[in-house]
């Protein structure tokens, strides 16, 4: 809403305003898809197994999870290449097209991960678990198995989370080393002319670190449902799985509170100006 206020008074959001505001778009769609999934699988697993029904949901919740995993990285390049200011080619590369064009990045980030995920639907199919080796459903009184293309998943999730993973957990030893090197030098020269900017670098670096943990707690979730028959818990898993899958998007909303300086300022002042009317009515 305070995003929306500024675009309407024609003014200029700023490249961590707008990422901010894409993914909690993502965050809220992604919180219903997941939802939406665990609904499906408790209370109508029948429904939930259905090719079509379970290859439409399957792939949109992927499909926002390789795209908020894409923000995540943008977000970590941009903190890196503002805190930074390496010189390298690709760096400097991408301090230009994140800062000058934001939307153009997030509608292309869009896109490249629409063409990754449909794919998906196609790379589903079903069969009877007499004729195949393939991961059962585990749903009693239901006769199909989901039959998922390997090669597809792999290199799906190599774009779509491997990668943006490795470059995100580049950017936070980057930014991490920087501020070490800033720290030590503001140290030893005792001089407080860069130390208002420390606690800004400080939030960057820490919203980095939180987003990545909440990345390896969401593909831990995944890696779980795949070593659930391996295992002697394997009706414990799917709930702690479904758990943290959940506990992520809200984990993810708190971290981009934390983060933003005038996201919390426009909800305490609505808060407090809506509680004052209160109270004075």
């Amino acid at each position: 809403m305070g995003n929306l206020d500024i675009i309407r008074k024609k003014g200029k959001l700023s490249p961590t305003d707008v990422i901010f505001l894409a993914k909690g778009i993502l965050n809220i769609l992604l919180q219903g898809f997941l939802t939406l999934q665990v609904m499906l699988f408790v209370l109508s697993p029948a429904v939930f197994y259905i090719r079509e029904v379970y290859a439409i949901v399957n792939t949109s919740t992927y499909f926002l999870i390789y795209c908020n995993f894409w923000l995540t990285f943008w977000l970590s390049a941009h903190y890196c290449t503002t805190i930074t200011n390496l010189s390298y080619g690709f760096f400097i590369w991408i301090k230009r097209i994140v800062s000058n064009f934001p939307s153009r990045l997030l509608f292309l980030t869009a896109l490249g991960m629409f063409i990754v995920s449909v794919p998906g639907c196609w790379a589903v199919y079903e069969e009877s678990p007499l004729q195949s080796s393939g991961n059962s459903t585990g749903v009693p009184g239901i006769s199909i198995k989901i039959i998922q293309i390997i090669s597809y998943f792999v290199s799906a999730n190599t774009v779509g989370c491997i990668l943006p993973f490795c470059l995100s957990l580049l950017c936070l030893v980057l930014t991490s080393s920087f501020l070490l090197r800033h720290v030590w030098r503001v140290k030893n020269n005792d001089s407080g002319s860069t130390r208002p900017n420390l606690q800004a670098h400080v939030t960057a670096l820490r919203t980095i670190f939180f987003l990545l943990l909440i990345f390896t707690f969401f593909c831990g979730s995944q890696v779980l449902m795949i070593i659930r028959k391996s295992t002697t818990f394997s009706e414990l898993i799917p709930t702690i799985s479904w758990t943290l899958r959940l506990l992520s998007t809200s984990l993810e909303a708190a971290v981009i509170f934390q983060a933003s300086n005038k996201l919390r300022r426009t909800i305490l002042r609505r808060f407090w100006t809506r509680s004052w009317r209160n109270t004075e009515t």
